[in-house]
């Protein structure tokens, strides 16, 4: 372990027990947790001209006090504080919140410099910062930490300091010398220096240009050798169908499959013959074709003697994809089983007892696939869909009931390739980018609540041709209650509008499981017109006949959920249309009406939408499996974060970087996270 990880943070001057209490909150326990606790962001307090800066930008001006400083005391504790300044020919107030005490250092006549916010339309400055008296070599930019309790910011810029001077010398270079002058990268102690303390902004950009190189050269060889462990993992099993056998089905399927998913099928089939264990993630958009590229896959498992598994998150879905492989498997003797908490009795034990006999070849089913009491024959091939929606341990369970099985991830959630190559960096990505031909493009408008009316006559016009609508009301403050009552009242309202004319339906949270099982049901068979929902519609939820999606209040949804919800129509030969109602307040949810409104692409859509909202809320926080970089960030150095992957796969699998002396460095900082003693990554 290196040295400064050693040292606590109670080595270094003037950090005694309660700081050290309080910065370990933070996070900070040892010398390198300091020195790798970087700024989040920068003052900038170069003296700029007045007429060069926009409105709600930070300045700092300097100036002759004109008037006496007043104090206005308001609420509990609060106060402004205020006087005037002449600088360039104008007339600027100040204002300082909550720091009475300035009053006496400000003097009539005095230059002051000040620093803070810029109205322009008012002509002031809301103040953060004074020094009296005119400076000429304030230091252009300061790092703003993140704080806790009652440290400062000078405080921990003190500490910091103290910090480095005390052991920079320990912070050894890793970056061999090639890549340092390939890419004319500062070095590393250099670097941590200015990421500290910048002296102007060409150095800051060029230490965290390094930085951001680093970290992720050194997440990706982390993936890289996840990838090598899992892809030489002993046990691997090689499927090795019958290749003419294979294409014989292909042709028979009922249409002809696109470019994509020929591609895609060559990479599973691929994988499957090889020794390797395969570890792959096809991603595609709402209806482009996975479920046909996993039935190749599964006739390839049974007809070289292995069985397969489909795990999916809802019953729902469960028996939709058994109904969908059993028309494509069931004609080439390829037996298909559904396993659900619903199975239950004399029929799950004959079940049970034909999957650990070997009779059942492909089985469907929700979390109860990974049961105790369920034993397979041979297993060989596991697909889970919607992978993410599944917690780490059930996907392991499932791999771990066969030998070592190949393992195919599938999810309609399109993912940026950034962040594909991040957060799944140790699977091999297959996309399906493309839609089968004769699918039409969804319709797609954005409209404002007061042209409800109208929206209601264009769903019935939809219901009198026979097809069916959702509506789908959001979810508000994270409040069920109001979540529910939303619905409800939208529910209230086609109902009083209708009467027996048309015959709407409603679910939400609040009901049993069961219930909503059953409402989805009556929906799918026709018996309910339009179906009033929270967002507890299923993904993967298959309503050929559904024609129309309508989005009560669409701008509170992100913009994976919205193509999401889109993609619950479009499912027939039929033109099917998404509604999103709307009067978003801000920018963003202005520009995310616009984004869907525009494209169909769920990439596209992704892309914008890790744009708006930064790869840590992408999935969700909690499920997210995206690392928090100190510097990096990946969607604005996505082209970074290539190149990183590109050195990593070349060093790991072309030039043995366990045995290559320039690499030392970078092993040994990997061996201190664990890398080579961690068996797999989940």
């Amino acid at each position: 372990m290196s040295e400064l990880k050693r040292i606590p943070t109670t080595e270094i001057k003037g950090i005694g027990e309660e700081t050290a209490k309080t910065l370990k909150e933070l996070g900070l326990s040892t010398v390198h947790d300091l020195l790798w606790n970087f700024p989040y962001r920068y003052e900038d307090y170069r003296l700029r001209d007045l007429s060069l800066v926009a409105h709600e930008e930070r300045i700092t001006i300097q100036g002759e006090v004109l008037t006496e400083a007043t104090v206005a005391f308001y609420g509990r504790k609060k106060s402004k504080l205020s006087f005037r300044v002449s600088t360039e020919g104008q007339v600027i107030k100040i204002d300082f919140f909550n720091q009475p005490y300035l009053k006496s250092k400000i003097n009539v006549g005095e230059t002051v410099t000040i620093s803070g916010k810029w109205d322009k339309g008012r002509a002031q400055i809301t103040a953060s910062k004074v020094k009296i008296g005119a400076v000429e070599n304030e230091e252009e930019l300061e790092g703003v930490y993140r704080l806790k309790g009652t440290l400062r910011n000078k405080t921990m810029q003190k500490y910091t300091r103290a910090a480095f001077d005390a052991y920079s010398s320990s912070i050894e270079e890793v970056i061999p010398t090639n890549l340092l002058e390939k890419y004319q990268l500062m070095d590393r102690l250099e670097a941590v220096r200015v990421l500290h303390f910048p002296k102007n902004n060409d150095e800051l950009k060029q230490a965290r240009r390094r930085m951001v190189y680093e970290e992720f050269l050194l997440f990706q060889l982390k993936m890289q050798f996840f990838r090598k462990i899992e892809r030489e993992k002993s046990g691997g099993i090689s499927i090795n169908y019958d290749v003419e056998d294979l294409r014989h089905y292909i042709d028979s399927l009922p249409f002809a499959l696109t470019k994509a998913q020929k591609r895609v099928v060559n990479e599973i089939c691929g994988d499957m013959l090889s020794h390797f264990h395969m570890n792959r993630l096809l991603q595609g958009d709402v209806g482009s074709g996975k479920t046909v590229v996993a039935s190749i896959a599964m006739y390839a498992a049974a007809k070289s003697g292995f069985q397969s598994a489909l795990m999916v998150p809802t019953e729902i879905l469960a028996e939709q994809h058994a109904n969908s492989l059993v028309e494509l498997l069931q004609p080439f003797d390829v037996t298909v089983g559904l396993l659900t908490s619903s199975v239950k009795g004399k029929r799950r034990r004959e079940l049970l007892a034909m999957l650990e006999n070997g009779s059942v070849d492909v089985l469907i089913g929700t979390h109860a696939l990974i049961q105790d009491e369920v034993i397979y024959h041979r297993l060989g091939l596991v697909i889970t869909d919607e992978q993410h929606r599944f917690g780490v341990t059930q996907r392991r369970v499932l791999r771990e009931k066969g030998e070592y099985p190949d393992v195919l991830f599938m999810t309609a959630t399109p993912i940026p390739r950034t962040l594909a190559i991040t957060a799944f960096g140790e699977m091999d990505v297959s996309i399906i980018d493309e839609l089968p031909a004769g699918r039409k493009e969804i319709e797609t408008y954005w409209v404002k609540h007061q042209m409800l009316e109208r929206v209601i006559g264009f769903m019935e016009k939809e219901i009198d041709k026979g097809h069916q609508v959702y509506i789908i009301c959001p979810l508000i403050e994270e409040s069920e209650k109001l979540d529910v009552q939303n619905a409800i009242d939208v529910f209230n309202i086609l109902q009083n509008k209708w009467g027996t004319k048309y015959r709407p339906g409603l679910m939400h949270g609040k009901l049993l499981p069961a219930d909503k099982e059953q409402i989805m049901r009556d929906f799918n068979d026709k018996k309910i017109d339009c179906l009033v929902s929270t967002t507890v519609v299923e993904v993967g939820v298959n309503v050929p006949n559904a024609t129309m999606m309508v989005i009560y209040d669409a701008d509170r949804f992100g913009l994976a959920q919205l193509h999401q919800l889109r993609g619950r129509v479009g499912r027939g030969a039929d033109q099917s249309y998404c509604i999103l109602i709307a009067d978003p307040k801000t920018e963003v949810g202005k520009e995310r009406m616009m984004i869907m409104s525009e494209t169909n692409d769920g990439f596209v859509v992704s892309e914008r939408d890790l744009e708006l909202r930064g790869p840590g809320d992408f999935f969700g926080r909690k499920q997210s499996g995206v690392p928090e970089f100190k510097v990096a960030d990946m969607v604005h150095d996505y082209r970074v974060l290539e190149i990183a992957r590109q050195d990593a796969v070349h060093m790991i699998f072309e030039e043995n970087m366990l045995e290559n002396k320039q690499y030392e460095k970078l092993v040994a900082l990997l061996e201190e996270e664990g890398v080579f003693t961690e068996q797999k990554l989940d």
